[in-house]
């Protein structure tokens, strides 16, 4: 679905999966995320866009499950996150009609929104509470968690030692590829905002600074018409 940007920049973005790669199974341990920033003032113009861009994947018998979010706080406020869950590996290298793909999405998309992030990740079921495709809740919080060089194994022998605690759905995934390793991120789909402030102990266990380069926190409304095939979930 949206601008190939190259293996560096592999991204969750939306992309047509052939009927041999099968529809998406939430056995499949790999997951997309992209991020879109709308340009100054195009915001209506932009999600009339990625709406039309849906339907395309509609009319193609994408078998894939796309989640359509708003970032409300954080940094990049207003800006567009994309993702699909639950993938084979070999997922990727069916796409259906690349070339139209991308056609429709150069017509509808990028013509109203730059991509500022675009990522392949890995789903880690030993440190989580979750099947690793996320419930299509109204909120979700997204923590992105860079480590510093050389700390990864510590730091999810840390995690799985305080999976036991988790308390609510918390999904942790590892970047394969689109950034800087190591990167880890969480997902904690909730059904408000409250919920999100209120369940504090679902956090990281302490001790983990000194593996922690940097932690980025922010909160995403679930955006049901710039989606696709929640309703089967």
């Amino acid at each position: 679905m949206l601008r190939r940007l190259g293996l560096a920049s592999v991204a969750l973005g939306a992309i047509v999966w052939s009927s041999a790669a099968g529809a998406q199974t939430e056995h499949g341990r790999f997951a997309r995320l992209a991020i879109l920033r709308p340009h100054d003032g195009d915001t209506v113009d932009f999600e009339a866009g990625y709406i039309r861009h849906l339907a395309w994947h509609q009319q193609a018998h994408d078998p894939s499950v796309w989640y359509g979010w708003t970032i409300t706080f954080g940094d990049r406020q207003r800006c567009f996150v994309y993702g699909t869950f639950g993938h084979a590996a070999a997922d990727f290298d069916n796409a259906v009609a690349p070339a139209d793909d991308e056609r429709d999405n150069v017509l509808n998309v990028t013509p109203h929104a730059q991509f500022v992030g675009n990522a392949l990740y890995e789903y880690l079921p030993d440190l989580s509470r979750g099947t690793g495709v996320p419930q299509p809740t109204a909120r979700l919080e997204l923590t992105t968690v860079d480590l510093h060089s050389g700390a990864a194994n510590d730091f999810e022998a840390a995690l799985g030692a305080g999976r036991p605690a988790l308390a609510g759905e918390t999904l942790w995934y590892r970047l394969v590829a689109g950034g800087t390793a190591p990167r880890y991120v969480r997902l904690r789909p909730r059904a408000t905002l409250a919920a999100i402030l209120d369940d504090r102990l679902d956090q990281p266990p302490n001790g983990l600074d000194r593996l922690i380069a940097n932690t980025t926190t922010e909160i995403l409304t679930l955006r049901p018409t710039m989606s696709l095939g929640l309703g089967g979930k």
